[in-house]
């Protein structure tokens, strides 16, 4: 018999399935939920559930939303042209909250990644070419993660574009060395990207 009862050594384990949650941590929530008062463990029950209820993909972008098409592509303010190709909704995310950026946006849902049998066909890409010419999309910013897996992928969709809608502008969002960062303890790639981008500077 363990130290604690079986209903709590059972919320120890749902929370250790989270990633980055270990068990110290998993054990820590799980009492911190019981020293709390009912409402707190109703309102997480709730939004669990709602969330396995409610969320679905948007069937333009491909982003997460309650409702279809999610807020984004409905606004008539952010169809300025623009669309930014992110891989994750987690990415898309992280681009809107900067407040930079207003345009709109498509969510691949991964990278291409031939040892693990991801092909084209398994990412949003073909639902990506639909809307060039459906939005009147006069450019195409590829903003998939500096790994291997990401640029594989933005090289072989700036080429699928460049072959099929050759009239559309493609860039890619800047790479290389972040703000406060030190060059030695910077990888070859982030190196290799920070010397292809680089700006002149102004006289």
């Amino acid at each position: 018999m363990g130290i604690y009862p079986e209903p709590l050594v059972e919320l120890v384990d749902q929370f250790s399935k989270l990633p980055g949650i270990g068990q110290k941590s998993a054990t820590r929530m799980a009492l911190f939920v019981l020293r709390s008062n009912r409402g707190l463990a109703e309102g997480l029950a709730r939004s669990l559930i709602e969330v396995k209820e409610k969320i679905r993909f948007c069937s333009v972008c491909f982003n997460l939303t309650d409702k279809d098409p999610c807020a984004i592509c409905r606004d008539d303010q952010r169809a300025d042209g623009t669309l930014c190709v992110v891989e994750t909704p987690g990415d898309q995310m992280a681009l809107e909250e900067s407040g930079v950026y207003r345009g709109r946006y498509h969510v691949l849902h991964g990278v291409l990644s031939p040892l693990d049998g991801i092909g084209p066909e398994d990412l949003k890409i073909d639902r990506l070419l639909g809307r060039l010419e459906r939005e009147k999309i006069k450019e195409v910013i590829l903003a998939t993660n500096p790994t291997t897996g990401g640029e594989t992928t933005a090289s072989f969709i700036a080429g699928l574009l460049s072959e099929k809608n050759p009239g559309v502008k493609i860039s890619r969002i800047a790479l290389g060395v972040p703000m406060g960062g030190d060059l030695k303890f910077m990888d070859t790639m982030t190196l290799q990207h920070a010397l292809k981008s680089r700006v002149q500077i102004p006289q």
